[in-house]
C-alpha cells in the first residue's frame, strides 16, 4: 500500500487509499457506510461495492478473480477473449464499442471496446471530513477520445455519485457506444431477488442470439411480462431457480432512468439512477447457471442491469445501422451522471 504523504489519511469517515493488487493499481473510496474498490490499473473497474454495516458486497466477482492484462497471455486469443479472459466481474465503463467484436472506420474492436482493459490515470480532487472525490481518466488507443469518470462519496451517505465526460479530440465526426456494465451476484444475489423499473417499459428480446437454447422468444412485450421461448409468460422482475437458459433483453421507454434490485429476505437492495438522455436503454443480462459451455460452464448466477446508449449487444457497426449509436461532432463532448444507493439494510 502506498500513500500520498501530502494528503491526510484517516481511519474514520470519508477517505481514499491506494494499493497495488496483482500488479495493478487499486484505489478505494470509503465513508462510514460504503467501501468502493476501483481497479485503476485495468479499466477503472469497480470490483467492490461493499455495504460496511452488513459487510455485504453487491457486485458479482468472477471466480477466476483479477487477472493483470499486462502479464496474461491467452492460450488462443480472439476478439471475445480480449474482454472475457481478463474480466473480473464487477462494474466496467464500456466505450466506444458495446457487446461483441465490431469494425468501425478501419478500427477492429474486441468485445466491449477499449477502455475496459486500459490503465486509467488517477486524480484525488477532494479528501475531507465531508466527502472524497476521485477522477479517473483514460485516452483511447484506436479512436481519438478522452474519458473522465469521477466518483464521489459523502459522509454518512450510502450513495456513490458518478459523473462522466467523453470528448472527441479530433476534427472528424465519430460514432460510439457508451455503457455501464454492472453485474450483480453472490453474496447479495439469489433467486429471491426482485427487480423494479418504471411502468410500461418495452422489453426487446435479443434478436442476435447465436443459440437455439434460449429463455425468451423474439417477441417484444411490456414489462414485466416477456414471452418465453415456448410461448409461456415469464415475469422478468422475478429471478428463476438456477438452471434456466441464459439470455439477453433490452428495456426502453425510460423518461427517468432508474431501477431497484432488492433481496426481500435480507431487507436490502440497490437503487440505480442515471441520465437516460444519453443512455436510454437498459441491457438485462440473464445468466442463471444455464450456460454449460464457454465461458461460464454452468458456474455463475449473475444478473447484469446495464444502462447503455445503444443496442444491440453485437457491436458498434450494428448500432450505427439501426442509428442508436451516439454521434460526436468534431471536438464535441458529452456528459453523463449516475447514482447508486443502498436501500434498506440496518446500520
Amino acid at each position: 500500500m502506498t500513500y500520498d504523504q501530502n494528503r491526510v489519511q484517516r481511519n474514520w469517515g470519508p477517505r481514499v487509499r491506494d494499493f497495488t493488487y496483482h500488479g495493478l493499481r487499486l484505489v478505494t473510496l470509503e465513508n462510514e457506510l460504503l467501501r468502493i474498490g476501483v481497479l485503476a490499473g485495468k479499466g477503472a473497474d469497480i470490483v467492490e461495492f461493499n455495504y460496511k454495516p452488513r459487510d455485504l458486497d453487491f457486485v458479482w466477482l468472477n471466480r477466476r478473480g483479477v487477472r493483470n492484462p499486462n502479464n496474461f497471455v491467452s492460450t488462443s486469443p480472439d476478439l471475445n477473449a480480449t474482454f472475457l479472459e481478463v474480466y473480473p466481474g464487477g462494474w466496467q465503463e464500456i466505450f466506444p464499442n458495446g457487446g461483441g467484436p465490431s469494425e468501425y472506420e478501419g478500427a477492429q474492436f474486441g468485445q466491449h471496446g477499449e477502455v475496459c482493459n486500459l490503465p486509467w490515470d488517477v486524480r484525488v480532487d477532494e479528501e475531507s471530513e465531508q466527502a472524497v472525490q476521485v477522477a479517473f481518466t483514460v485516452r483511447t488507443l484506436k479512436t481519438p477520445f478522452v474519458l473522465e469518470r469521477t466518483l464521489r462519496l459523502e459522509t454518512n451517505d450510502p450513495t456513490l455519485y458518478v459523473t462522466s465526460r467523453v470528448e472527441n479530440e479530433s476534427d472528424v465526426p465519430l460514432r460510439a457506444m457508451w455503457g455501464e456494465h454492472l453485474a450483480f451476484g453472490r453474496p447479495f444475489l439469489d433467486q429471491t431477488c426482485r427487480i423494479t423499473v418504471p411502468d410500461r417499459l418495452t422489453i426487446h428480446p435479443n434478436q442476435e442470439a447465436e443459440t437455439n437454447d434460449r429463455r425468451l422468444s423474439l417477441k417484444s412485450s411490456t414489462w414485466p411480462y416477456a414471452v418465453g421461448a415456448k410461448g409461456e409468460e415469464i415475469d422478468l422482475s422475478r429471478l428463476p431457480e438456477p438452471g434456466e437458459p441464459s439470455d439477453w433483453a433490452y428495456l426502453s421507454g425510460f423518461t427517468d432512468g432508474w431501477y431497484e434490485i432488492e433481496h426481500p429476505e435480507k431487507q436490502i437492495g440497490m437503487r440505480v439512477e442515471w441520465d437516460a438522455e444519453n443512455m436510454p436503454y437498459l441491457w438485462y443480462w440473464q445468466e442463471f447457471n444455464g450456460l454449460t459451455g464457454y465461458p461460464w460452464w454452468g458456474r455463475n448466477y449473475v444478473v447484469g442491469l446495464e444502462p447503455f446508449s445503444s443496442v444491440p449487444t453485437s457491436g458498434l457497426q450494428k448500432a450505427i445501422e439501426n442509428d442508436t449509436a451516439l454521434t460526436f461532432g468534431p471536438r464535441e463532448a458529452k456528459t453523463f451522471w449516475m447514482r447508486t444507493r443502498v436501500i434498506g439494510g440496518k446500520r
